[in-house]
Formats: structure tokens, C-alpha cells, sequence
């Protein structure tokens, strides 16, 4: 279920009701001192467990009586160095611990919400990854309710529209994945869409063709990573076999001319996370970033954070880093913002709102 302007809505919530934070919430988000009228964005590739910042992670520790396996603040900043996406989510799934009650969900839900305002985001669309947290005996209705309380009123709040999808862990099996679509279903869950995430090499996308035949079936949208770690053919095989909307990453494309020459014809988005991609170490550095070359080849991307806390950054982190290392244009940055906004599921009357307001942001 989503409301008519693009935001998703749960239960008895009223979009201007959000849940309120309890009194012993913790404060997370940082404020810059000064704030350079960001460029208003869409952010199409962002998980929300992966906003989940080390702040955020003790204070959340603290409430719920767990005993972190780090002894402070920089021994887990210390772990935040990975030599491949395994190594990551290793960290990514042990940090989950600390996410309990509807309240965990929602604290978590806020607080990138109010550091994406910041970043200039004004539309969402963000994963949730809920095979994660229902295997760590957490319920199904807490994690989709706690994030969706949030977002039901996130427009209201901080000025930014939210979509929900309900992502599948890709090294699990099938059955698993849809179980728990049909359990969503059920429930009349908020989401908008269903996507794939996790370990991507040796988990090729033909796995879930029932599902993705299952999310079409019931009215979903339909979004994939593909080609991040994974071979081109994983790209193709998401448009072929999973009849996705989106491509989640897509780098690899450029090993292949075909593809590339396809993507560009069909306008197929690819929501591409520099810093990411870099500390996942599928490029070597962000100088040797495909993504210039993607811009020159005339794809359709845009520039997203994916897990920013984990990552270095948030979606201005990333054109900022983009602009001082690489290059890129004030034009290329405009651009990307302009694909992200009409490659994102929001109405299109929501999609002209925002692309009224990039028109009048002065970039």
C-alpha cells in the first residue's frame, strides 16, 4: 500500500501521524555548521540497516542490554575496512544485534532521514532487508512497521517522499524468499517493491524467477542488483529472466558493448554507488571509477550512497567526492540528479514536483 504522492503508508497510520521518538531515543545525526544548498536528489540505492551509524549502534546497545563485541566507538570504526562485499556484510549482519523493537526501526528510520534532508534528498526509495532480521527472531510486522511508521510521515517531517521495498538475501534460498513474500502480502505490508542484495557472485538471478513472477503478479516493482561483483550476464539475466525496472549497481556493463548498447536504448537505470564500490573494492580507487565513461556511453545513472555509514559517505558525500576526484561536471551532477528523479517510482506528478525544484535549485 503507498499513498497517492508516493509515500509509503502502514497500517492505522495517518501520513501526518509519524510515531513519535521515545524520550530515551538517542541523538544521532550530525549537523554540518553550514549547509551549501545541496542538489535535490532522488536516492534509488540505499538499505536502510546500512545506515546504521556507530553511534547509533552503541546507543541502541545500551537500551536493549547488548553486549557489543567491540570495546569502544573506535574499535568498531577499525572493522570498517573491507577487502571484498563478503567482508562487509559479514560486519553489516553482526551489527544488526542491536535492532529489537518497532522503536529500534524507527530510531534507525529517522535518523538517515534527517541526515539525507541534509544531503539534499528529496524522494527515497529504500531497502529493507527482512529475511535478516526475521532468522534473528525478530517478527515480521516489527521491522516493516518500525520503518514504516517513519516513513508514513517522512514527506511531512523532512520533506522527503519515501517509497519502501522489501529486498531478498540472494545466497538464501528461493523458498525462503518467497515465503516471506507471501507472508507480506498477507499482511498488506507498505511496500512498493521487492529487490535482490547480498553476495552476488555464485547467486545468479535465474535462482529467483519465481519470485520476481510473484512480485509482478501481485502489482510490485521490481529491482535487482546485478553486476556490481557479479559478471555482465547477471545484468542481463535480471532484464531477461527477473523482468526488472532498475539495475542495483550495473559497473560491468561496460565489459560488454552489446549490453551497454541495449541499456541505453531501453533508458535502463543504473543506480550507481561510487564510494561503495570503491570500499567493496569492485574498483581500485575512485579514480579508476567506471562512471565517467558510463555518462559518456549515454546511460541512464544516477549517484546513490547504498550503506553509507559504512561507506564513507552520504549521497553529497558522494558527488562531493566525485567533483574533487574525478572531475565531474556541475552539468554531469545535474544530470544524474534528473535521471535519479525520472528513474524512481514516485507518481509522475510527484516526479514533475521534484524535477520543478531541481530546475529551480540554481545547479
Amino acid at each position: 500500500m503507498e499513498t497517492n504522492d508516493g509515500v509509503a503508508a502502514t497500517g492505522d497510520a495517518a501520513p501526518d501521524s509519524p510515531v513519535p521518538p521515545t524520550p530515551e531515543s538517542p541523538a544521532f545525526a550530525e549537523v554540518p555548521e553550514e549547509v551549501h544548498g545541496p542538489l535535490p536528489v532522488a536516492e534509488l540505492h540505499l538499505h536502510i540497516e546500512g545506515t546504521l551509524e556507530p553511534e547509533l549502534i552503541f546507543a541502541l546497545a545500551e537500551r536493549n542490554g547488548i553486549q557489543l563485541p567491540y570495546a569502544d566507538l573506535d574499535e568498531l570504526r577499525s572493522r570498517y575496512e573491507f577487502t571484498d562485499l563478503q567482508s562487509f556484510l559479514d560486519l553489516y549482519y553482526a551489527n544488526m544485534a542491536v535492532l529489537r523493537t518497532e522503536q529500534d526501526f524507527a530510531d534507525m528510520t529517522r535518523a538517515y532521514l534527517t541526515r539525507a534532508a541534509l544531503a539534499g534528498v528529496r524522494h527515497a526509495e529504500i531497502m529493507l532487508d527482512p529475511q535478516a532480521h526475521l532468522s534473528r527472531g525478530v517478527a515480521l510486522e516489527t521491522c516493516v512497521n518500525g520503518v514504516a511508521s517513519v516513513l508514513a510521515g517522512s514527506e511531512q517531517e523532512f520533506g522527503i517522499s519515501t517509497l519502501l521495498i522489501a529486498a531478498f538475501l540472494r545466497d538464501l534460498s528461493e523458498d525462503s524468499a518467497l515465503e516471506v513474500l507471501d507472508k507480506l502480502i498477507a499482511m498488506d505490508a507498505p511496500i512498493a517493491g521487492i529487490g535482490l542484495d547480498s553476495a552476488e557472485v555464485g547467486n545468479p538471478p535465474a535462482k529467483f524467477e519465481r519470485l520476481f513472477a510473484r512480485a509482478k503478479d501481485a502489482g510490485l516493482h521490481r529491482i535487482a542488483h546485478a553486476g556490481e561483483e557479479g559478471p555482465p550476464s547477471y545484468i542481463i539475466d535480471a532484464l531477461d529472466i527477473l523482468d526488472v525496472e532498475r539495475i542495483d549497481h550495473g559497473i560491468r556493463c561496460m565489459e560488454d558493448p552489446d549490453l551497454v548498447e541495449r541499456l541505453v536504448h531501453e533508458l535502463m537505470p543504473l543506480t550507481v554507488c561510487p564510494l561503495s564500490n570503491v570500499r567493496l573494492r569492485a574498483v581500485d580507487t575512485l579514480q579508476e571509477h567506471p562512471l565517467p565513461a558510463m555518462l559518456a556511453a549515454g546511460l541512464n545513472v544516477s549517484v546513490n550512497s547504498d550503506d553509507p555509514a559504512y561507506f564513507g559517505g552520504y549521497v553529497d558525500d558522494n558527488f562531493a567526492q566525485l567533483k574533487s576526484v574525478i572531475g565531474l561536471s556541475e552539468f554531469d551532477c545535474v544530470r544524474m540528479a534528473a535521471n535519479s528523479i525520472r528513474s524512481s517510482f514516485a507518481s509522475e506528478e510527484r516526479k514533475a514536483e521534484l524535477l520543478a525544484g531541481l530546475a529551480a535549485s540554481g545547479h
